[in-house]
């Protein structure tokens, strides 16, 4: 995880934290079950990173190109800020929430690991990918964490904002902090 002056800066100013789901709060695993559903699996460790963000006043988006009962039942259980999913044009999700909430670009951060997640990496204030996303995507990205894709990467980066914004574990358990 990078700790360079300039990555600290651009987090401190960061409001939102979005994500995508497959490949980085799953490893990106499909697995179809005989009903012809979809199955994912997720990091609770990502979660709780997710949760405490959240209550320390970040608001937090999940963007998908996908749709999932599992994705909506995460968010849900998460209280994810904002959910879109079948976003082929993850830019166009990307400007309705910051409308939505008075944000510009650079209070954003965006975390992906493919190659459709590129524009939404390269207009937002912080950029982040799992160790394992596509070479494409690193080269666009001011963070790349030291686990993968559904393996922790999202807790990393909710750890590392809650640390650059002074928020301790024990902020969190107090009542006043939101």
């Amino acid at each position: 995880m990078e700790n360079s002056i300039d990555i600290k800066h651009k987090a401190k100013k960061i409001k939102l934290a979005a994500f995508d789901i497959d490949g980085v709060m799953t490893d990106g695993s499909l697995i179809y079950l005989p009903d012809g559903n979809q199955a994912k699996t997720f990091n609770a460790k990502d979660g709780l990173g997710l949760v405490m963000i959240n209550k320390a006043g970040i608001k937090t988006a999940i963007i998908t190109a996908k749709e999932s009962r599992a994705v909506v039942e995460r968010a849900k259980t998460l209280g994810i800020t904002k959910l879109f999913m079948n976003q082929k044009n993850k830019m166009l999700a990307l400007d309705e929430i910051c409308s939505e909430f008075s944000l510009s670009y650079d209070e954003v951060m965006y975390m992906g690991d493919d190659l459709p997640d590129i524009e939404v990496l390269r207009a937002c204030g912080l950029s982040v990918c799992p160790s394992d996303a596509v070479r494409e995507v690193v080269e666009n990205c001011d963070m790349v964490t030291q686990k993968a894709g559904g393996k922790g990467a999202v807790r990393e980066i909710c750890d590392f904002l809650l640390k650059v914004n002074g928020v301790t574990f024990d902020d969190l358990r107090k009542p006043s902090i939101q």
